[in-house]
């Protein structure tokens, strides 16, 4: 990690509790337009908006449901895919994770994430770059928060999703705030929380952020088909 960039993360989004899983902190921006302007300089993003400098509702969602149920990712290794700010991975880890890895497409969202884990006293693994067209590895449990975001990024990513489920026999869990272009019919919900967000961000105060496993053909060791319907 570029310790200039790291110092960046600290510098422009300040450290505090998450809104629905206050056990974790993170380095968050208060609006997203200042940081914005900022991050078309030096330390401009593939990404147009520094995603990794907000909790997202559908990361949050999945944070929260990993720190309530715990068992989902104890002794497991997990892959956290699109992780942003790695809420989603500092959950995992928290929740007794024997193992995490954080991949992202934007260097600054790495160096949030390794600066994030580290306020928060837990180890993640990340790793620059896309890796939609490879394969899970050997992950036990894949996450991914909010990355439904747009039509082609919810083709890539399903199929990825549905290789490490048939390939790799992972047990795949995505946290979603209602996005357009989630395939529902794939997935079974798990649950759903009130999550609240920037106005700024959402136009609204509060989106529903709901947790769905995916829908697998070929269940790994010890279970069983998950019932095939969707809310």
């Amino acid at each position: 990690m570029s310790e200039s960039v790291a110092e960046f993360v600290r510098a422009y989004a300040g450290l505090a509790p998450v809104a629905a899983v206050p056990e974790i902190r993170l380095h968050q921006a208060a609006e997203p337009i200042g940081l914005w302007e900022l991050t078309e300089g030096e330390f401009r993003s593939e990404q147009p908006p520094p995603f990794w400098a907000f909790a997202w509702a559908g990361g949050q969602a999945l944070a929260r449901y990993l720190l309530d149920h715990p068992e989902t990712v104890s002794g497991r290794r997990v892959l956290d895919l699109a992780s942003g700010s790695g809420l989603v991975a500092v959950a995992a880890a928290r929740a007794g994770a024997a193992q995490v890895r954080a991949v992202d497409v934007d260097p600054t969202a790495v160096a949030a994430i390794e600066v994030n884990a580290r306020a928060n006293g837990v180890v993640v693994e990340t790793r620059l770059g896309d890796i939609l067209d490879d394969d899970a590895g050997d992950a036990e449990v894949v996450l991914a928060g909010d990355v439904f975001y747009s039509q082609a990024m919810a083709n890539r990513m399903l199929r990825f999703l549905l290789r490490a489920a048939r390939d790799g026999g992972a047990r795949v869990l995505v946290g979603d705030p209602e996005r357009a272009y989630l395939p529902r019919s794939r997935f079974r919900r798990l649950d759903g929380y009130d999550i609240p967000v920037s106005p700024a961000l959402e136009s609204v105060r509060v989106k529903h952020g709901t947790v769905w496993e995916l829908i697998s053909a070929t269940p790994g060791p010890g279970r069983t088909d998950p019932d095939p319907r969707t809310d």
